[in-house]
């Protein structure tokens, strides 16, 4: 994970994948309304605020209260396929609090406006995935927080299902990122932390590291200037831990152009092609 080597280049590191689940999927079965047709064989008459049992014409079915037609209180929507819905019901709509649960297994439990998702609530996957957060109109809105099945963990906003505004973002191996998402993928400011100690401090574009950032290795070496996607490009600062230090151009992260090498206590400027001096300017003892 990264250029181990105490030489003047330095190469771009390979970023772990961010590209994980996107979460829930927004479009799950709505709750059915309403009847039409159907038989009602059990418990009264579809008027009353009583419990009663009516079954649809394709063999869903449905335990509760009423207010006139319309599912209105607490009752029990089951579908033909074992798939269910208890909790709230207003004007033939699932609102307020209710439990989805899914034929295979996967379940939702929390909030509902008129048949959509909103408010707080749990969506938990067949796999064990889960996300604990907020809801609007159906999808992972607001601040909340998704761990799947492997252990990787995200906690902060979301819009409209995907990552989007501040947030941490943890691998089961040990690598972490803080900071700013857009559109489920790390953009803006934030922090990558690797497993194995290094990190990187500064600007994102679209996955990569780009723009002014700093960056640091267990073994010492740092590095402060400008990135373009995830390679040193543009003036930087190079530094090792027994006091060498290059100050200059980079290019796809090699030194290349005008910089100025120091070691053992001098200072040489010099011209620069990917990495190789090439043409000495001054020197400064």
């Amino acid at each position: 994970m990264g250029a181990s080597s105490a030489n003047c280049k330095a190469a771009g590191l390979d970023l772990d994948c961010i590209s994980c689940p996107k979460g829930v999927d927004a479009k799950t079965r709505k709750v059915q309304s309403p009847f039409k047709t159907g038989v009602l064989n059990e418990g009264g008459s579809a008027g009353s605020n009583t419990d009663v049992r009516y079954v649809f014409e394709d063999g869903a079915t449905y335990v509760g209260e009423w207010i006139g037609e319309h599912r209105h209180g607490h009752g029990i929507h089951t579908e033909a396929d074992g798939s269910c819905y208890e909790g709230q019901w207003v004007d033939d709509k699932a609102h307020g609090h209710g439990k989805l649960l899914h034929s295979d297994g996967a379940s939702y439990e929390g909030e509902w406006c008129y048949n959509l998702k909103h408010g707080q609530g749990t969506y938990l996957h067949k796999d064990g995935s889960m996300y604990v957060g907020q809801w609007a109109n159906d999808s992972q809105s607001g601040k909340g927080s998704e761990v799947w099945a492997d252990g990787t963990m995200y906690i902060g906003q979301y819009v409209e299902g995907q990552k989007h505004g501040q947030g941490s973002y943890s691998w089961p191996h040990g690598s972490k990122y803080e900071g700013s998402f857009e559109k489920d993928e790390i953009h803006g400011d934030g922090r990558y932390m690797w497993s194995d100690d290094h990190v990187y401090h500064g600007q994102w574009q679209r996955q990569a590291m780009h723009g002014n950032g700093s960056f640091t290795y267990p073994d010492g070496r740092s590095y402060e200037g400008q990135y373009v996607q995830s390679l040193k490009h543009g003036d930087g600062t190079q530094t090792w831990p027994d006091g060498r230090k290059y100050v200059g151009q980079w290019h796809k992260g090699e030194q290349h152009g005008l910089g100025t090498w120091t070691e053992g206590g001098s200072s040489v400027s010099c011209r620069w092609n990917m990495g190789v001096k090439t043409d000495e300017i001054n020197v400064d003892v």
